[in-house]
């Protein structure tokens, strides 16, 4: 099974090793590598070469392409070029507790609401296709477009805790928020 979501914008699909070329070029290569100021910024971007970077970051998930398993990533495509990468990952498996994020590489794409439709989607698929109670997002309060883009989709701030992370040199609040599968059942209906 191949995975391919279409909104009016953005495409998700399942990710090509030739994806992750473009994901390392725009993480160690490009000019424009805005992105790295706001998506973990106090997380140091691991120095790998392009081999090490597929091999511990992404072989597993290219590997998962044609299968039936749930993807934990997927790339944003804008007409033909990718822009992007959705992803989640484990707060909690025990308690079916995870987190979603984006990331729009390309800065020409901000504010021009593919961030927005790629994030929906990627929410809807996640509630379609697992078994989850909740789905949040982790952020830093320095963020305020990750969180507009959060409550856009309908998530709630759930926790603040205060001066929990460093952005060159000054200290920000971790940002906890979230939705319940039954608010996200609620929001999907009034879009219908």
């Amino acid at each position: 099974m191949n995975v391919k979501l279409k909104g009016n914008k953005v495409i998700l699909r399942d990710i090509t090793q030739g994806d992750v070329e473009k994901i390392y070029y725009w993480n160690y290569q490009a000019k424009d590598r805005e992105h790295l100021k706001w998506n973990g910024p106090y997380f140091q971007l691991p120095n790998y070469s392009y081999e090490e970077f597929y091999e511990k970051s992404y072989r597993s998930k290219v590997e998962l392409v044609g299968t039936d398993e749930v993807r934990n990533i997927l790339i944003i495509e804008v007409d033909g070029k990718v822009i992007g990468t959705v992803n989640w990952y484990w707060e909690s498996k025990e308690t079916n507790w995870l987190s979603n994020g984006i990331v729009i590489f390309d800065s020409t794409y901000w504010s021009g609401g593919y961030g927005t439709e790629a994030f929906q989607l990627w929410t809807d698929y996640i509630f379609e296709n697992m078994d989850v109670v909740r789905v949040g997002i982790s952020t830093w309060s320095g963020n305020d477009r990750m969180m507009a883009l959060a409550r856009k989709t309908g998530m709630i701030i759930e926790g603040r805790i205060r001066k929990a992370r460093i952005v060159n040199g000054e200290y920000f609040d971790s940002i906890k928020m979230g939705m319940l599968r039954e608010e996200w059942e609620n929001i999907r209906k009034q879009r219908q």
